[in-house]
């Protein structure tokens, strides 16, 4: 192996205790948690089967981990309860605690409260 493809690649687990494979080299029936939930399963509680890695210049590797597909479960389909429990938590993320109004969109963290409420005097200039 030559470069940086030989860093990423582990097959047997020696290197990093888990088998450990370049980006895009996976084996056929492992996949990451976000290819499992679009075909609409979840890990389940299983281990993690395997790693890929991605080299990166002058940083640490990128690392994903693999589960194994025939071990994955179907996603639990969402409840009433909590898709209100989410709706309501959106709804607070929207809400400016400074005017009580639903500003239409989620409240910046660094300011705390609604554009218009942050900076009042540009808005009178507007």
């Amino acid at each position: 192996m030559i470069g940086s493809f030989g860093k990423c690649y582990d097959p047997t687990g020696a290197q990093f205790g888990i088998p450990t494979y370049q980006w895009r080299y996976a084996p056929d029936g492992l996949a990451t948690r976000r290819q499992l939930r679009a075909r609409g399963l979840r890990p389940g509680g299983q281990s993690i089967a395997a790693q890929l890695m991605r080299p990166r210049y002058r940083r640490g590797p990128l690392v994903a981990h693999l589960y194994r597909v025939d071990c994955a479960r179907p996603v639990r389909p969402m409840t009433p309860g909590k898709r209100a429990a989410l709706a309501n938590a959106m709804r607070a993320r929207r809400t400016c605690p400074a005017c009580a109004k639903d500003a239409g969109y989620v409240i910046p963290t660094s300011l705390g409260m609604c554009v218009p409420c942050a900076y009042p005097e540009e808005q009178r200039a507007a």
